[in-house]
């Protein structure tokens, strides 16, 4: 079985909402053999559950919410990983200092040809739940991409 990483600062934003929308899209699409899961590169907010208004924008928007608790990455699941996405290129950065000989990372906005490259999505931590929706497009525009890639590894 492969295994999709999706990291963010604190695991309870952006990088939930890509597990629980690509979880959403493979189902959709029957593709099996692959695990999605999601991390942080900080353990500032160790155990939480996925933002409030995360979980809202998701809902509406027909994914699901519960069963998270945000954690802090690992170096051994940095290596064991297939494929390890980041959301800011910051993010890139401490995952290569966690894991230098790691050659499995890319940022989310890699798999959207719309997106600036090396762009990155921005934390909507700090705004309103506007701010929420817009992660949640960033990341259905990479989808088609992630999961083309996802398949690459399941074959």
């Amino acid at each position: 079985m492969a295994t999709v990483n999706f990291v963010c600062w604190g695991n309870i934003c952006r990088s939930p909402m890509a597990e629980r929308v690509a979880r959403g899209w493979a189902e959709r699409e029957g593709l099996t053999g692959v695990s999605f899961i999601s991390s942080g590169v900080s353990s500032e907010e160790l155990g939480e559950p996925i933002d409030a208004r995360a979980q809202r924008v998701l809902a509406r928007a027909g994914y699901t919410t519960g069963g998270h608790r945000a954690h802090r990455v690992t170096a051994q699941e940095v290596r064991e990983a297939d494929l390890v996405i980041a959301m800011e290129p910051l993010h890139l950065r401490h995952l290569r200092r966690l894991a230098p000989d790691a050659d499995n990372l890319a940022l989310l906005t890699d798999f959207d040809p719309g997106a600036e490259p090396g762009s990155g999505v921005p934390d909507p931590w700090y705004g309103s739940e506007s701010g929420f929706a817009g992660t949640l497009a960033a990341v259905e525009a990479a989808m088609p991409g992630v999961l083309r890639r996802v398949r690459e590894l399941t074959t």
